[in-house]
């Protein structure tokens, strides 16, 4: 979150926030302590880092520049810089190292590689999640079930996290600044999430709205739903199905369908 960029840092679509006052609604509504664990994605110049490094019992960032990640680490040695792409490396090992401390996650996730990473995130096993994103991504995050920007991501971040929308920000916020909207996000994992298979769920959930205009029965009709056994109108669109109908259709398909995929 910070700085002017290289060329690579703008085909990477990095946009680090440089507004002090943001930075510190950011880091008001993170309440970090000596109890957190935290890992930063895309920590940029490092004007969040260098706080987190302050306030938290251990942080491990991942930067996906070299320079950024080598500047970062000379800077701020009480900070563990992984240079890595947040797309392959081992979130979930990373969020280990936490011992006894809260796992969090805080990022400012790059806008053309915001829903692969989150999605990635949502099986990575942190206590809680805040970032930020487009803001057209976090209502998508946060859409409800009738709306235009209900869809996939809506569905798999809703059966994994309770999602509330924090605040916007303006492009004036960054730089470079972005030509769209941000949004800060807060995720919380649901302690009673409906059970279902991962896998199955998203094979469901990605072919139902890759035919969002058509009815569920045409939308799946690759898929052997029996939609007798359903208290769901085959005849209905997908973008008007709740996280639980999803999750009944996908608990009610053969164990080897839609694994993996």
């Amino acid at each position: 979150m910070g700085m002017a960029r290289s060329a690579k840092q703008r085909a990477l679509g990095q946009h680090f926030l440089t507004d002090t006052s943001a930075l510190d609604r950011v880091f008001a509504v993170l309440d970090i302590d000596a109890s957190d664990h935290v890992l930063e994605i895309g920590p940029g110049a490092g004007a969040l880092t260098m706080r987190l490094g302050k306030e938290a019992g251990s942080v491990v960032a991942v930067e996906v520049d070299r320079n950024l990640a080598t500047s970062l680490q000379a800077r701020l040695p009480q900070v563990e810089v992984v240079c890595a792409d947040a797309l392959k490396a081992d979130l979930a090992g990373l969020l280990d190292r936490a011992g006894e401390r809260r796992r969090r996650v805080v990022g400012n996730l790059p806008y053309n590689i915001a829903s692969p990473l989150l999605t990635r995130l949502f099986e990575a096993g942190a206590e809680d999640m805040h970032f930020m994103v487009q803001a057209e991504v976090a209502r998508r995050l946060a859409a409800a079930p009738g709306s235009k920007t209900y869809g996939r991501l809506s569905v798999i971040a809703q059966w994994h996290c309770r999602i509330e929308l924090l605040f916007e920000l303006g492009p004036g916020s960054f730089s470079p600044p972005p030509k769209v909207r941000s949004a800060f996000v807060r995720l919380e994992p649901l302690p009673d999430r409906l059970a279902c298979d991962a896998a199955a769920l998203r094979r469901v959930v990605r072919t139902a709205f890759a035919k969002r205009r058509k009815t569920l029965a045409n939308a799946l009709e690759s898929l052997p739903v029996d939609w007798s056994a359903l208290r769901i109108d085959p005849k209905d669109r997908p973008e008007n199905l709740s996280v639980a109908d999803f999750v009944a259709i996908a608990n009610g398909l053969p164990a080897n369908v839609g694994r993996p995929s």
